[in-house]
């Protein structure tokens, strides 16, 4: 089944969105005091709900858990938000091998294919095999919506 999906990455010429460049993270998550809910995956193409997002917003910050996150599959960046009102964002491509991160829990970025974790406050590698960190994106907060710079 993994050489079928990179096989399949490959074909689609993955390229890393807006120059950003990722790291692979994989594995569970250990387990802290934090109560932060886990990520969750907004679809490809799926619009923000309406009321007071700002025109671009990828997402809305009451959709973003402290100590947790939201991984958007395109374009694909995860966005976390490691203390009240603090938002980051990085992209959701694991350096290691170029897999889609699956979760943010307790500040940690998880990529579900070989157990690299990354921190939510600066892309950093927790534990490989990743090498790389995650590449920081831009982010601001307009109207409660969340815009990628």
């Amino acid at each position: 089944m993994d050489v079928q999906r990179r096989t399949v990455l490959q074909a689609g010429g993955i390229v890393a969105i807006g120059g950003l460049v990722a790291a692979c993270s994989t594995g569970g998550s250990a387990s802290t005091a934090s109560t932060a809910a886990p990520a969750t995956t907004a679809p490809a193409g799926s619009a923000p709900p309406a009321g007071g997002t700002a025109a671009g917003a990828v997402a809305q910050t009451a959709d973003i858990p402290v100590g947790g996150g939201l991984i958007i599959a395109e374009p694909a960046v995860v966005i976390t938000q490691p203390t009240e009102g603090d938002f980051k964002a990085f992209t959701a491509i694991c350096t290691h091998q170029g897999c889609l991160v699956s979760e943010v829990v307790n500040n940690e970025i998880i990529c579900p294919c070989h157990g690299s974790k990354f921190s939510a406050t600066d892309g950093a590698v927790l534990a490989g095999p990743a090498q790389s960190p995650l590449t920081a994106a831009g982010v601001t907060v307009e109207g409660g919506g969340v815009v990628l710079n």
